[in-house]
């Protein structure tokens, strides 16, 4: 069997997460072409409520984000059952939200994407269309709980070019308890 057909037997399913700004959509989507496995763009399942509250400013409360939260674990849950990979983009802030998420696979694995606040700021900034105010990235870094030591995944600075974060993922899944 010839390399080609590795991709199609990657059955790891991962959130690319941290705040927004980040390069969730971006690492999250090259990563699944790498894999071969679909992408979820987690934030097309906020609410109308939700997405609106967010482009006026308002941070989303816990409350807000617990449909969003139970929706994207069913999209994990049943790419686990069909025993299938997924890429998946979430924020994914608090351990808590990773504790729901991993209730739709236990296998789960985390991409945390981390950088300095300045760096997010400026690429949040040369987004065009996007819902997302710079003015909650504040907000978002205050919420954030970084990945932690018995969570699956890795770790990752954001100021490294995406094809080497990417690549960082992809080693972390031949060793999925490394940092």
């Amino acid at each position: 069997m010839d390399n080609s057909n590795s991709k199609q037997d990657c059955k790891i399913r991962w959130v690319v997460m941290g705040v927004s700004g980040c390069g969730k959509s971006t690492i999250g989507q090259a990563l699944a072409v790498a894999t071969g496995v679909p992408f979820v763009e987690g934030d097309q399942f906020h609410s109308p409520s939700n997405v609106a509250k967010m482009s006026k400013g308002v941070a989303l409360t816990d409350e807000d984000r617990s449909d969003w939260l139970h929706t994207l674990q069913r999209q994990i849950g049943s790419a686990q059952a069909e025993g299938k990979g997924l890429v998946l983009s979430c924020s994914a802030l608090k351990r808590r939200y990773r504790d729901l998420l991993r209730k739709g696979d236990s296998q789960l694995h985390f991409a945390h994407l981390s950088g300095p606040r300045e760096l997010i700021e400026g690429r949040m900034r040369a987004r065009v269309g996007h819902y997302m105010p710079t003015s909650l990235l504040d907000s978002q870094l205050r919420d954030l709980e970084p990945l932690q030591a018995d969570e699956a995944g890795v770790v990752l600075n954001i100021g490294a070019p995406p094809e080497q974060l990417v690549a960082h993922i992809l080693a972390a899944e031949q060793e999925p308890a490394t940092r």
